[in-house]
């Protein structure tokens, strides 16, 4: 065989470059509608060897492979690095521009930005009209469409804790946050609150009424034999979970499987408010705090939405109502002789929802002098 010399080589280049300037132009980007039009947010790099459990590279995973990111993110490291100070990951998930986003700023730019990170996904079949910015800006990670009555919005949630696992080993706490959500504590209490618990904060409830007709809602069989009627929980959609339940969540598949298909009786589907305390509930019951941190009124709900706050009802008296409920306690897989409830320590709630969006000006007079002072 011939050696080939330069001049061939060189030939050889000048016909592959064409078609790489083709491919390069072609090749598939990811963006949000009415973003920042980057992400600073990194992408997945698949790690060389299994053992690898952290890598702050840049990620390049394609936006459809959920697989591979949650694989990868299930073996990062389960404890932050030793001496580092822990952060609260707050995580967003919205199919609208945030409208309680000044809210959001006043109460972050209170603190110093080591104590946190800002995770959001942005269904991207909806505009976003202003688009993300200050604290939320460049910190969308890549989203997908997230429908109610599907498991897309666990999904969503799925991919959020992936992301924050993979960017940041010092995030601790895993908030998860809607649109509609309000801090109603300042940052302090809450960091307080969230990073010296050693238990996720996740509502956990068991012999619910229509617990059995949301079991059955993919088929009367589809749960077996993975998913018992006696396993099945119902909870709050949005909770706080540890380092350790965000890798175990990202981490399963099993149960996942069987919540991750269609529902042949869609209004008694509710992917997201089963799936989570479900698996916590069979992997790790002792390991939570059954209760969620987010306050919700469900007296005058309406088509499964709870009650909205309109701009009118915005006062102090009703942040301190909201902060002094009482959260529901569920199942924390302890029994009364060792855990009564009468010697339970009782937290306050940290976030409240659901808020009308003409609610911000009214919430943004009193966020310095209540809202934000403990």
């Amino acid at each position: 065989m011939l050696s080939p010399t330069p001049l061939s080589l060189f030939c050889a280049v000048l016909l592959c470059f064409p078609l790489a300037v083709i491919i390069t132009i072609t090749s598939p980007t990811t963006t949000v509608p009415g973003g920042s039009g980057e992400n600073p947010i990194p992408d997945l790099v698949l790690p060389p060897i299994a053992h690898q459990r952290f890598s702050s590279k840049p990620l390049n995973l394609p936006l459809h492979d959920d697989g591979s990111l949650l694989r990868v993110a299930s073996r990062v490291n389960s404890k932050v690095p030793p001496g580092s100070l822990k952060k609260v990951a707050f995580l967003f998930l919205t199919t609208s521009p945030l409208p309680f986003a000044l809210l959001w700023e006043l109460y972050f730019n209170q603190t110093p930005k080591n104590l946190f990170n800002v995770y959001v996904h942005a269904d991207p079949s909806y505009p976003y009209d202003p688009p993300f910015s200050g604290a939320f800006a460049h910190r969308v990670i890549p989203s997908k469409p997230a429908i109610r009555f599907t498991p897309t919005l666990a999904s969503a949630a799925r991919r959020l804790l992936a992301h924050a696992l993979l960017n940041d080993r010092s995030n601790y706490m895993f908030v998860l946050l809607s649109a509609n959500c309000i801090p109603i504590r300042s940052f302090n209490f809450t960091y307080e609150t969230l990073t010296r618990s050693k238990k996720s904060f996740i509502e956990v409830l068991e012999n619910e009424v229509g617990s059995f007709d949301r079991w059955a809602a993919r088929g009367q069989d589809a749960m077996l034999p993975v998913v018992k009627l006696e396993d099945f929980r119902i909870g709050s959609q949005f909770w706080s979970l540890t380092r350790k339940h965000a890798r175990l969540v990202v981490g399963d598949e099993m149960v996942w499987a069987r919540f991750n298909r269609p529902c042949v009786v869609w209004d008694t589907c509710y992917p997201e408010e089963n799936y989570f305390p479900t698996l916590i509930h069979m992997r790790d019951p002792r390991g939570v705090v059954a209760a969620t941190l987010t306050h919700v009124d469900w007296n005058g709900s309406f088509d499964g939405h709870p009650r909205m706050y309109v701009d009118s009802e915005i006062t102090p008296q009703l942040i301190s109502r909201l902060r002094n409920d009482k959260p529901r306690y569920g199942d924390d897989g302890t029994n009364d002789s060792d855990s009564p409830m009468s010697k339970r320590r009782h937290f306050s709630f940290l976030f409240a929802r659901k808020f009308s969006p003409e609610s911000i000006q009214p919430l943004l007079k009193i966020a310095r002098d209540f809202i934000f002072k403990d």
